[in-house]
């Protein structure tokens, strides 16, 4: 029996390195996490990762690429240890991923059972996600270690999708820090980062009121100044408040919506509908009200364009206007709002979102 083997049948390994799950030896193998002799001799080791930035959407199946090799080339390969893991975004603690020593992995986390280490060629690390989540985007390092030659490269994760903001039924400025994650939510959306608000403002959008972000700072992005919105005196640009207190200060908040697996559709019906017919009707259909967040990915990514306002899941009224024209709101296009009508006494179409 080899020493590699024996080392992984050892569920206690009296006296050696314990990490993740597994057990190392600082024996002159190399089998360490950066221990020992090192036994390269000027052999290098090189991670190879993509430089640009890897885009999909939630809900899809993704390969983050990782390769390595050695310079000079070595003629079989050597046993090394792969890390994965994602890189922390704004203050929040990294996230161990998966970490594999042969044919041996471990995943961890909201990981556990969605990603795999795909090995197809000689020398390929590369991390399989399967169902991505919203929170999956991001910053990913891969890491090879073999003895005292340890190498890592970067791979971004970017999920395509839609900034919007929101405010609650209560009206203006009520959301805390907290209470504007769980509004994004219950969107089917995840609070926006300053570098989504950006791209997004980069793109044309201009709000007035201030809002949260993913870091708790409260910003807002405006096309054309004007006096309610810091003063006609200043460019265009993202303006901020800077971090706000998470508890005590309520702004409204720009959410973040990923491109959609499903369908959402206006629903074809002979009558106009309370919001609880409207729910009803959307199961009748074998299918569920829309959300916010729904309504803008469909409206972004699939060129949903319809000039009949619909209840959504909220309360709220809209729909959405890929193509403006005239008798269907403002000449730019976007998601129009009616806000909050009455529920019970207010009448109008719904938006229905099939999940496929």
């Amino acid at each position: 029996m080899s020493p590699l083997l024996l080392l992984l049948l050892l569920p206690y390994a009296s006296g050696l390195p314990f990490y993740n799950g597994f057990y190392y030896s600082n024996g002159p193998n190399g089998w360490g996490l950066g221990h020992g002799e090192g036994l390269f001799n000027g052999v290098k080791l090189v991670v190879e990762t993509p430089e640009e930035t890897l885009f999909t959407h939630q809900g899809a199946n993704v390969t983050l690429p990782c390769r390595y090799h050695y310079e000079p080339a070595l003629a079989s390969p050597r046993p090394v240890r792969i890390k994965w893991w994602k890189l922390s975004e704004n203050g929040a603690p990294e996230k161990d991923v998966l970490v594999a020593i042969g044919l041996r992995h471990r995943s961890f986390g909201d990981y556990q059972g969605r990603v795999h280490l795909r090995q197809e060629r000689e020398w390929e690390v590369s991390l399989e996600i399967r169902d991505l989540q919203l929170e999956d985007y991001g910053r990913y390092r891969c890491e090879v270690i073999d003895g005292l030659e340890d190498e890592s490269g970067l791979v971004e994760l970017e999920l395509r999708g839609v900034v919007f903001p929101y405010q609650p039924p209560q009206g203006r400025y009520q959301l805390n820090f907290h209470e504007a994650q769980q509004a994004c939510e219950e969107q089917d959306a995840v609070l926006a980062s300053f570098e989504q608000l950006f791209r997004a403002w980069e793109e044309g959008l201009d709000w007035c009121n201030a809002g949260w972000l993913q870091d708790a700072s409260v910003q807002y992005p405006i096309m054309l100044p004007r006096q309610p919105c810091g003063g006609l005196g200043l460019a265009p640009g993202v303006r901020s408040y800077g971090p706000r207190h998470r508890r005590l200060h309520r702004y409204d908040v720009f959410c973040f919506a990923t491109a959609l697996k499903g369908r959402v559709y206006y629903l074809e019906h002979p009558e106009k509908l309370t919001l609880t017919e409207a729910k009803a009707a959307c199961q009748e259909d074998g299918a569920q009200i829309a959300k916010v967040g729904q309504l803008f990915a469909a409206w972004k990514f699939r060129g949903l364009d319809r000039c009949d306002a619909g209840w959504l899941a909220d309360g709220s009224v809209r729909y959405p206007v890929a193509h403006p024209r005239p008798n269907c709101g403002s000449a730019e296009p976007g998601v129009r709002s009616f806000g909050f009508p009455d529920p019970q006494s207010h009448k109008y179409g719904v938006y229905c979102y099939h999940q496929r």
